[in-house]
């Protein structure tokens, strides 16, 4: 097996990579810098992202060693318009974007990259939510004792507003937390045949 890194500051992905057992460390030393990019197709965006997270990673591979980068956008569908909802970056963002999201579904979007030396393999997992209709009490409550302020869209699928505020969703659960668990695994023991 080879010695798996996770270039990732986002705890909750710790936490679900921690929930495969496999030994990892995590490594966040990263040159990339996160910025708007401009694509047509919203699920261009985290595929973007995770790619240039990995090849921005601070140093080079070792040949024992794989990489793992992941990047999870928001987006919202209406009259045939998508719109990608990243990070709130103040509690106004923040009350702005769940007041948009509250009453409506949307697709979270996760990509991950896999890389080592010889191979790399980027992949993405789609999950819909649906959202009901939240009051501006429940949103403020929410967004000034959670501070959602690093997650896509404003909200942890695993806090209060969506044990309150999530409807039902379809795909995977952990999509929408931020890392597509059941994928990464089987792409992690593709790369260690």
């Amino acid at each position: 097996m080879k010695k798996i890194i996770l270039a990732s500051g986002s705890p909750r992905r710790r936490e679900l990579m921690g929930g495969l057992d496999i030994p990892f460390t995590v490594d966040t030393g990263n040159t990339f810098e996160e910025g708007s990019i401009g694509f047509s197709d919203p699920s261009d965006v985290p595929v973007a992202m995770a790619r240039g997270k990995s090849y921005g990673f601070h140093r080079s591979l070792e040949d024992d060693e794989l990489l793992i980068t992941a990047d999870t956008v928001v987006v919202l569908h209406t009259d045939g318009i998508s719109t990608v909802i990243g990070k709130p970056h103040s509690r106004e963002e923040a009350l702005g974007m769940l007041r948009t999201l509250s009453g409506r579904k949307h697709e979270v979007i996760t990509a991950v990259m896999l890389r080592d030396n010889v191979r790399e393999e980027c992949f993405t997992d789609s999950t819909m939510v649906y959202f009901a209709e939240l009051s501006d009490a429940d949103i403020e409550y929410y967004v000034d004792k959670y501070r959602p302020f690093d997650k896509a869209g404003s909200y942890g699928v695993q806090e209060w507003i969506g044990y309150v505020g999530i409807e039902r969703i379809e795909g995977s659960f952990y999509n929408v937390m931020g890392f597509p668990v059941h994928k990464v695994y089987k792409e992690i023991v593709k790369f260690a045949d």
